[in-house]
């Protein structure tokens, strides 16, 4: 790959990435103990990663935004071991953030870009609250209140602030996407 190239890739992570980062730090809803509806942090790594179309550097890109978010708003699970760290690092940061990035290879399933850009944008919305959910069964169970089914609290509880993000981030992912393939076009 030549060095121009290159270059406009990482320029573009870069820049999207940090858009994102800023993104995540305005927040319509805050949880309180975690997770929040933010105004659309994850659509500039859904977008960056439909766009730049190499699955590689929108990997990179999503990692990234995992670190980032686990140096903002890293917390500990109570009572923590090293399984439970781990699993927390792995389930609600590297993993949860990391599946933005599988907009790519969804949004290439349809012939209809902006679709594309729709789907890939909700099946990574979907696989952030299954990772969240699945944290919230294995890791966060003692915030669950005494007679609440695990499994039911983690839904509530992951699904009041993902179901809107998912909204906004699938809006905006299609609105974005269409502006910018505009622009590159022009």
């Amino acid at each position: 790959m030549e060095i121009k190239k290159k270059t406009r890739m990482l320029t573009e992570c870069a820049v999207m990435l940090s858009i994102a980062t800023v993104l995540s730090f305005i927040k319509i809803f805050e949880s309180p103990f975690g997770g929040s509806v933010t105004l659309g942090s994850m659509v500039p790594l859904v977008v960056l990663s439909v766009h730049i179309k190499e699955f590689k550097w929108a990997s990179l890109a999503c990692f990234a935004y995992a670190l980032i978010q686990m140096l903002f708003g890293f917390y500990a699970p109570p009572a923590a071991n090293v399984i439970r760290f781990i699993a927390v690092v792995m389930l609600d940061y590297v993993v949860a953030f990391g599946v933005i990035c599988l907009a790519n290879p969804v949004s290439k399933m349809f012939e209809n870009k902006i679709i594309g850009v729709s789907a890939g944008a909700f099946i990574a919305c979907v696989l952030r609250f299954f990772c969240h959910f699945t944290t919230g069964i294995l890791i966060w169970d003692s915030y669950a209140p005494e007679g609440t089914p695990v499994w039911m609290y983690s839904l509530i509880y992951n699904g009041g602030y993902m179901l809107p993000e998912l909204v906004i981030t699938v809006v905006l992912s299609a609105v974005l996407y269409t502006v910018i393939e505009k622009k590159s076009k022009a």
